[in-house]
């Protein structure tokens, strides 16, 4: 197997130490194995994702002497690549379009916090249920595609930092893939990118334990091999009070 790994930072500020660190582990581990490194720009959050950042970010890894052989990639350029892949997996019964509006998911968290529950999407758009409910779909409204997650059993690997790690499946709820505008979440547009680059080895901060939970359940849908999952622990610093403070990923 060619080990191939990858560093996919946002465009949304400077190359900060943690995001240093894991570009530094990416890059020295595919080297360390006669791999290749990819640089992938996440750019989905248009709202703060800038030029500068990008530049930033480009000179950034030059700086620290950081090579890559393949990118950089842009994912604002592939929206047609996740449309294909969310078009694939409403076919096969894993995704379907929810038409929920904002107003409403946000009634029905707030409802759910009420009663002391965790707030969370219920459903109500999967084919099955929207038509024992009757719902009918609302005109000149766009759906989001949300994934069908699996509400039973639960989700394992066996991370090469922490070792074996498990999530309930309940604990999931149906994860939005594609928002209205066409442009992926993070969790889909990791997914998809990862597939196509054909990346080995996902070495990242550990606040992203949370996201391969969902990420995989994406992998096992489109019937993918996954990637061997590495997650580092986060820099920390300590605060004023003398606690410890995440400082970068």
């Amino acid at each position: 197997m060619k080990i191939k790994t990858r560093f996919a930072p946002s465009p949304t500020g400077f190359l900060h130490i943690g995001g240093a660190r894991t570009a530094l582990f990416s890059w020295a581990y595919a080297r360390r194995h006669g791999g290749s490194f990819v640089l992938r720009i996440e750019d989905t959050d248009t709202e703060r994702s800038t030029l500068e950042s990008e530049q930033a970010i480009l000179d950034g890894m030059k700086w620290l002497g950081l090579d890559w052989d393949e990118g950089p990639f842009f994912q604002m350029k592939r929206l047609a690549r996740y449309q294909d892949a969310a078009d694939r997996l409403i076919a096969a019964g894993h995704a379907y379009y929810d038409y929920m509006s904002r107003e409403d998911l946000e009634a029905l968290r707030k409802e759910q916090m009420q009663r002391g529950e965790k707030p969370r999407y219920d459903g109500r758009w999967r084919p099955e249920r929207a038509k024992a409910l009757g719902l009918k779909v609302p005109a000149n409204t766009k759906p989001v595609v949300r994934f069908r997650t699996p509400e039973e059993g639960e989700v394992a690997w066996n991370d090469l930092v922490k070792g074996a790690i498990s999530f309930p499946n309940a604990e999931l709820d149906d994860l939005v893939l594609l928002r209205a505008d066409g442009v992926p979440t993070y969790n889909f547009g990791v997914v998809i990118d990862d597939l196509d680059m054909e990346i080995t080895h996902v070495i990242r901060g550990d606040d992203h334990v949370n996201n391969t939970p969902r990420q995989i359940h994406i992998f096992n849908a489109l019937k993918e091999e996954l990637p061997y999952f590495a997650h580092v622990p986060m820099i920390l610093a300590t605060t004023a009070s003398g606690s410890p403070s995440a400082m970068a990923r």
